[in-house]
């Protein structure tokens, strides 16, 4: 069974923000991150930062109301961090925010957009995978090697189809109606998993919305990659050529998908 409750989620933040800061010990923080343009390493981790202390005011107080989140969007000012003070401030945030999660529990209700629920157990999920992601991008920026724990790698996709085929995404990118209607699917197949885990994503783009299920079925396009590299594939944090990804059948498809649906 996947380690994906709400309390389980919460600790992963914790966990993620560790590995984190052991990748960043000794480094140089004003490296740029080639996945997130105009930042730095140090400016990064200010944002992830930012984001713990944003979500840890919304649960917290219980908002009803958007927090200003100003402060971890304009990060001009952190051009040239020391590893030695982000490091430790990372890691009370988050410890922090991981014990405002759990002390709310998952049913708390908070400020989010009504699409996406008003309870706090979305933002154990969300902030647990932002981590995963946004540690990615610094790890790899810095030349380091990124490993990823299965079961947490799992989640992350799977949140990741979720959130990209909620109906209401539809609204606020109209362009990706210009997936749909064209017979399209697409199957996507880590490469390094136990047959037991199911870990095969079926996208379907054959109706009037964006679908996606866990599935081993035929399709116009397949990518094949272990886990962790199939997960960045699909973040865009590496090409398929990086990850040594096998595509199978229509790789046009999967490369208009993909530029049609990036977020995170």
């Amino acid at each position: 069974m996947l380690h994906t409750t709400h309390d389980q989620l919460a600790d992963e933040i914790v966990t993620q923000i560790g590995l984190l800061t052991s990748t960043i010990k000794g480094a140089d923080l004003t490296v740029p991150v080639p996945s997130c343009p105009g930042w730095n390493v140090g400016q990064l981790l200010r944002h992830l930062g930012g984001a713990h202390q944003w979500v840890d005011e919304i649960v917290r107080t219980r908002a009803d109301e958007r927090p200003d989140d100003e402060f971890f969007r304009d990060l001009s000012a952190y051009a040239n961090e020391d590893p030695d003070v982000v490091g430790p401030w990372l890691t009370d945030g988050a410890a922090r925010l991981a014990e405002t999660l759990k002390a709310a529990g998952p049913g708390a209700q908070v400020w989010n957009y009504p699409f996406l629920g008003g309870d706090a157990s979305f933002y154990s999920r969300r902030m647990a995978h932002e981590t995963v992601m946004h540690r990615a991008d610094a790890t790899l920026a810095l030349g380091a090697e990124y490993i990823l724990d299965t079961e947490v790698a799992l989640d992350s996709v799977d949140e990741w189809m979720h959130l990209g085929s909620l109906p209401a995404m539809l609204e606020f990118q109209p362009e990706k109606r210009e997936l749909l209607g064209h017979g399209h699917t697409l199957h996507f197949h880590a490469t390094d998993t136990a047959p037991e885990l199911t870990a095969e994503w079926l996208v379907d783009l054959t109706g009037d919305n964006l679908a996606w299920r866990r599935a081993h079925e035929k399709a116009t396009v397949a990518v094949r990659a272990p886990l962790t590299d199939l997960l960045l594939i699909i973040y865009r944090r590496k090409t398929v050529e990086q990850a040594d990804a096998e595509v199978l059948g229509d790789k046009a498809v999967f490369d208009n998908w993909l530029e049609m649906v990036s977020f995170g």
